[in-house]
Formats: C-alpha cells, sequence, structure tokens
C-alpha cells in the first residue's frame, strides 16, 4: 500500500490568526474600556459623595453661627471636589450644590417668627444635595457623561 505524501499546509496558521486577532483585540479593548468606565463611575459617585459631607459641615447656617461668609458651590468645588478628582480634566468636571429643607422633623431649631418677634421651635430636616458631572473623552469612542448625585443632611 502506498501512502499519499500530504502537501504543507502552508498560511493556514496565518489564515487562522487573521481571522482570531483582530477579534482578541477589540475583545480586550472592550473590557479595558469598561473597566475604565466602572472606574471613572466610583470615582464620580465618590467625589460626590465627599463634596456633600464637606457641603453638610460647611453649610450656611455653620457660617452664620461662626460669623463667616456663606459657603458657595464654587467653595465646595474647590476644597472637595478639585482634591478628589486625581487624573481627570477640571474642565471636564460640574458641580452643583442645593441646600434644601424638608419638612421631615429631625431636629429642633429656635427661629425668631418675622410677624410677632417671637422665638419658636421649628423641627428641620435640612440637606444638602450635590450632582456631580465629569464628561469624559474616550479618545476612541467620543465623549461620555458620567454623573452621581450624594444627598446628606447637615449635621454640624
Amino acid at each position: 500500500m502506498l501512502l499519499r505524501k500530504r502537501l504543507p499546509r502552508r498560511g493556514s496558521v496565518l489564515l487562522e490568526s487573521a481571522f482570531v486577532y483582530p477579534l482578541l483585540l477589540l475583545l480586550l479593548l472592550g473590557i479595558i474600556l469598561l473597566s475604565l468606565a466602572v472606574f471613572r463611575y466610583q470615582q464620580v459617585a465618590h467625589i460626590a459623595r465627599e463634596a456633600a459631607r464637606w457641603a453638610s459641615v460647611n453649610g450656611a447656617n455653620r457660617a452664620k453661627e461662626g460669623n463667616k461668609t456663606p459657603t458657595t458651590a464654587a467653595d465646595v468645588y474647590t476644597n472637595a471636589v478639585l482634591p478628589q478628582a486625581a487624573g481627570m480634566d477640571p474642565s471636564g468636571i460640574t458641580c452643583t450644590v442645593t441646600w434644601t429643607e424638608d419638612q421631615r422633623p429631625v431636629r429642633p431649631v429656635i427661629r425668631i417668627n418675622p410677624v410677632s418677634g417671637l422665638s419658636e421651635v421649628v423641627n428641620r430636616a435640612n440637606t444638602v444635595s450635590v450632582t456631580v458631572t465629569y464628561t469624559w473623552n474616550t479618545g476612541l469612542f467620543g465623549t461620555v457623561p458620567v454623573s452621581s448625585t450624594s444627598v446628606n443632611p447637615i449635621s454640624y
């Protein structure tokens, strides 16, 4: 019995690699980009929490008690947002701060009634809401807005 001589399969590995490697590279880039997106979201959420904490401690009422100027959104941005924004482009960060008063009774506050001039006890739940938005430039896929909001009760 004669054995037939097999012809070498030249270029088959090269052809298979030409199909597999681009898909593998695309999958790897997708994993890296998704990881960076999760990291940016966690970073923005952390910044929002820290800014809300800072704003709740350094709110407008604390300024009145300490004879200081009231805290503004620019103060929150400068003192709480920027120090936490390592590796982020500061021009892509926006921060909005809102101090609110809920109707839920949390703590008694003495205020003077402007009509009668008498002091009265009012229950208040003052909160501060901080929204941080970062316009993340991915480089390859354009810009992606990443946003997080944190609400803290004012505790001082």
